[in-house]
């Protein structure tokens, strides 16, 4: 959004605000980035949690801008709220996240119905009651979007993620990749980039690799990139097989593209999805995806889905994996690499956003206006 801001919005300034190891402001032409001191909550994914709310509230008392975003569903969400109606700031919020799903179905379940239900009934109303707050709701996903709206949540707008296409774009193969991590020649190299949790259903991955091993020896090799709590699942996985290779941190975007174009196939495990980010990155690179059929991310899968699997399990992925390696991956690769190309790269996804920006500072300027009382005059 940097980039776009100083690109494509030469009357634009941008400010990011972001938990940090420190208070500091780091300014880049016509943006700013601030980070707040805050606390890390979790050491695999090093999350901060953003508890200095007074600090944000002073920082946009100074900025004073036209329009405030924010992508936190807790404290900071509502503060962004409060200090929008304070300062007379229209303010969106970006449902990024479908938490519920991720976070409570399952342990929901676990308290049986007679609990689970008036559990999963609450949490719907505490995100109808957040995001109806807002002024609009962006949803990555015109699905999602659905439920929301089914939920009573009644303002929102779809737009997008996208990708980076200077850097994730296919280009020459990954052989150097496959020699540094000593992957012979003619092994199908799986890849996955993201968190290692539960919510991203990665336990399945693991045990699907296993099942691949079993049925092809020697055939498969698995690249993971990420961290998480079922980080041990994956050690005990690189001890039994020795074909799995890991790498817990990339924060190198020009590093991670290598790694999708190495990659045969992107295997994606995710049930739970609002949009499947690394999904449409891989297929950037020119690299299909292998994965679970229902969740959000199908709507960014831009090759066919017959192979992948009907349910979730090990077994189901294992063969969704078979199917989609027994087919010419460069070819469905490329295809999907030049859709992605025309409909996600970013300058398309902001040129849209910005226009949901223009729509709702509008709409609140015009409510503002008819709120005031007759004879006051107006710059």
């Amino acid at each position: 959004k940097i980039a776009f801001v100083q690109n494509s919005r030469p009357d634009d300034e941008h400010v990011l605000i972001v938990p940090g190891a420190k208070d500091e402001v780091i300014a880049t032409g016509r943006s700013r980035i601030y980070s707040i001191r805050s606390p890390v909550i979790s050491r695999a994914t090093q999350y901060r949690a953003l508890l200095d709310l007074r600090a944000l509230s002073e920082i946009v008392e100074r900025e004073q801008p036209d329009i405030l975003e924010s992508s936190d569903p807790y404290q900071v969400g509502w503060k962004a709220i409060w200090i929008g109606r304070r300062e007379r700031i229209p303010v969106v919020g970006f449902y990024h996240s479908h938490f519920i799903e991720a976070y409570l179905r399952r342990p929901a379940q676990r308290l049986g119905s007679r609990l689970s239900k008036p559990l999963l009934r609450a949490a719907r109303a505490y995100v109808q009651k957040l995001y109806n707050c807002y002024d609009a709701t962006l949803v990555p996903s015109a699905r999602l979007a659905r439920v929301l709206d089914d939920w009573g949540v009644g303002n929102t707008r779809t737009v997008s993620l996208g990708v980076d296409a200077t850097v994730f774009h296919p280009a020459v193969n990954g052989s150097s990749v496959r020699d540094s991590f000593g992957i012979p020649n003619g092994r199908t190299l799986l890849l996955y980039v993201g968190r290692l949790a539960q919510e991203k259903n990665t336990h399945t991955l693991f045990e699907a690799f296993s099942l691949l091993r079993e049925r092809h020896p020697g055939q498969f090799h698995l690249l993971v990139v990420g961290n998480g709590q079922q980080r041990d699942l994956l050690r005990n996985l690189q001890a039994e097989s020795g074909q799995v290779t890991w790498i817990p941190y990339c924060t190198d975007s020009h590093e991670l593209a290598k790694y999708y174009r190495a990659a045969d196939l992107f295997a994606h495990p995710g049930v739970e999805e609002t949009f499947g980010l690394v999904a449409l990155e891989s297929q950037a690179c020119g690299t299909p995806v292998a994965g679970i059929r229902g969740s959000f991310m199908d709507d960014v899968i831009l090759h066919d889905q017959e192979s992948w699997a009907q349910e979730n399990s090990p077994a189901a992925l294992a063969h969704a994996i078979e199917e989609m390696g027994g087919r010419t991956l460069s070819v469905v690769g490329s295809s999907a690499a030049a859709q992605v190309a025309a409909r996600y790269a970013w300058p398309r996804v902001f040129a849209r956003l910005f226009c949901v920006y223009q729509e709702v500072c509008a709409r609140y300027r015009k409510a503002t206006l008819d709120e005031e009382p007759t004879g006051i005059s107006h710059p």
